[in-house]
């Protein structure tokens, strides 16, 4: 487990506090159930807003607080045990993070600021499959007089329905597959040309589908270098996967205290089931599970913020470790529980379904494990 430092301390204490007692599990049930298209309660987001957490990435020039992205993970590890649905990932870590990496003082200026008081939601549309191929790119970007015209796919775009500004991969060169011809644009949800639908999806988040007609783009919008946007594009995916690993990581360790807590509560026989011998097992056996997810998950964080050269493999480790353990731990969840805990007025089914959507988002445990042994050369 990571040392934290008291000002990580306190932000993990305060996010712990508010999400349990402002954002728990009821109103995410609540928002589902209210149908709403963007899949966040607007209160909610106001509250993160007014937090700073929004700001934690985002150097002090440009209304930041300009902290690290181990203190976001404790923030995300907090949201991610009640299941708290927000743009708080998708806009304030993927986006500003592609901000910080590839973004010219311009393009800081206009969007960073905004990001923090959130009157911008800035979210990364990358997969045109249904799987996660980043360099499978397909979606073209053709040179014009004024600028650019983006046509293609992409889909199941977080925070799709929400977002104010996208961050599109687009070929502008090459064919898919290679890394070499990618270019990122800043493309306004307003443009002419583009459409988003919605998407209903098992874990109830913000998911969409966006299509680009001939969007006309200016050359200001290039958020880097035209045909060399890969570099960037691979160190932006790293901390949004470092980041989601620790929102799984308060997602599977609230399905652990869910489990542990029917353990010592639910009778069998006359007995509580956890004193039998082989649920004692299982519970002893996920506990160890949820602690080496916890390392590799911290780790990740940490490589990033002291900018050691294996981030890639770190962040990889992070994400495979983290997609199995959750697979395990909610299917665990579900099996202690028995049939009632797929009922809907359980919470259980919640954390399972948000297990199967978070495990393949950024790439599946399969993915991360043949990219950690490339990178070992193996």
């Amino acid at each position: 487990m990571a040392a934290l430092t008291n000002e990580q301390s306190l932000m993990r204490d305060q996010a712990k506090a508010w999400a349990s007692n402002q954002a728990p599990v009821q109103k995410f049930r609540a928002m589902r159930d209210s149908g709403i298209e963007q899949r966040f309660d607007a209160q909610t987001w106001t509250e993160i807003i007014e937090m700073g957490w929004t700001g934690i990435l985002i150097a002090e020039e440009y209304g930041g607080s300009d902290l690290d992205y181990l203190t976001f993970g404790v923030v995300l590890e907090e949201l991610g045990r009640q299941l708290t649905a927000s743009p708080l990932f998708a806009s304030a870590l993927v986006g500003a993070t592609a901000l910080n990496i590839a973004g010219n003082e311009k393009q800081k200026q206009t969007f960073l600021p905004k990001i923090v008081d959130g009157s911008e939601i800035l979210t990364l549309a990358i997969d045109e499959s249904n799987r996660h191929a980043p360099t499978e790119v397909a979606l073209t970007a053709r040179s014009t007089e004024r600028g650019f015209k983006l046509s293609g796919k992409k889909g199941f775009v977080l925070e799709g329905m929400a977002a104010t500004t996208f961050i599109v991969t687009t070929r502008t060169s090459g064919q898919p597959g290679d890394t070499n011809g990618i270019t990122l644009f800043l493309v306004s949800a307003d443009a002419s040309g583009l459409e988003r639908e919605f998407l209903s999806t098992a874990d109830s988040r913000g998911y969409a589908n966006v299509s680009f007609s001939d969007v006309e783009v200016s050359a200001n919008s290039v958020l880097g270098t035209v045909n060399e946007g890969w570099d960037a594009l691979d160190a932006i995916l790293d901390r949004a996967r470092a980041g989601l690993g620790a929102e799984m990581l308060g997602c599977a360790a609230q399905s652990f205290d869910m489990a542990l807590e029917y353990l010592k509560t639910r009778e069998q026989f006359g007995e509580v089931i956890g004193s039998f011998q082989a649920l004692g097992h299982r519970a002893a056996a996920l506990f160890t599970g949820l602690e080496l997810a916890r390392s590799c998950a911290e780790a990740a964080l940490q490589a990033i913020d002291e900018e050691v050269p294996n981030i890639a493999q770190m962040c990889s480790l992070s994400k495979a470790r983290l997609s199995d353990y959750l697979h395990e731990m909610s299917t665990q969840l579900i099996q202690i529980h028995g049939g009632i805990g797929m009922t809907d007025e359980f919470d259980a089914g919640f954390y399972l379904k948000r297990a199967r959507a978070l495990e393949v988002r950024y790439g599946n445990a399969g993915f991360h494990r043949d990219r950690y042994a490339s990178a070992l050369g193996i």
